[in-house]
């Protein structure tokens, strides 16, 4: 088996510029998909579900489909999902510290990501 790169392997985790915004988005509580949907402007559905699908694949998201009519299907972190708040934490370090146009110390447009401080 090829070694992989640490840094790479958590990257092929979160690449992309929809992944960690669904985990912030999840970071809370469990969340059925329109408001997922609702919660990321700009996300197509298509992107959405491929974007849940690989998360779900590599263990940091579980989905929990509920019999009921009209079905009812909820996303959620795993321990594996949480256990990324170390590095989204990082990431909204970083982002605080370097980012110029941020007025304030804390997160001013959304506040969910707060849970990370």
């Amino acid at each position: 088996m090829v070694k992989k790169c640490p840094i790479d392997y958590t990257l092929s985790m979160i690449n992309g510029k929809w992944k960690t915004l669904i985990l912030k988005e999840l970071s809370h509580e469990p969340i059925r998909y329109g408001a997922l949907e609702k919660c990321i402007q700009n996300i197509s559905p298509k992107v959405l579900v491929q974007h849940l699908r690989e998360l779900e694949k590599d263990g940091l998201v579980q989905r929990t489909i509920f019999p009921v009519i009209p079905p009812h299907v909820e996303y959620a972190l795993t321990d594996k999902g949480r256990s990324m708040f170390t590095v989204l934490a990082e990431l909204r370090r970083w982002g605080l510290a370097f980012d110029l146009a941020q007025v304030e110390t804390r997160c001013i447009s959304c506040e969910k990501c707060l849970i990370f401080a």
